[in-house]
């Protein structure tokens, strides 16, 4: 029970000490841009109907694209203990093949340039 006890306390102690720091660390000035809720760069009191560069379409894609290929090579330290590891190492090479080739050929057609 002391135990107990003590661990109650200390934890305590503990929470209320993080809270008063964090508090007294985040008393900061915030300027309206970080007051806003986006963070995009658009006003969001304006016009929703305000074109925006097909560039940022673009990049978000390649993003995703990228992203999500990445992930579905994450399972692959498991699957190298499945019956058959070449034939994995082997789907394995030529998926990053595949990546890689696909990232030469955007930056190569100027696709992950930001600004002209």
């Amino acid at each position: 029970m002391n135990t107990i006890s003590i661990m109650l306390t200390t934890s305590l102690i503990l929470t209320t000490t993080l809270i008063t720091l964090n508090i007294w660390v985040a008393q900061m000035n915030h300027d309206q841009e970080k007051l806003s809720p986006y963070e995009c760069g658009f006003d969001p009191l304006g016009s929703a109907r305000l074109p925006f560069s097909i560039r940022f379409f673009l990049s978000s894609n390649l993003f995703l694209l990228f992203d999500l290929e990445i992930a579905l090579l994450l399972p692959l330290p498991w699957a190298t203990q499945l019956q058959s590891p070449p034939t994995t190492l082997t789907w394995t090479f030529t998926m990053i093949t595949l990546l890689t080739l696909g990232l030469i050929y955007e930056w190569m057609q100027g696709g992950l340039e930001w600004a002209e």
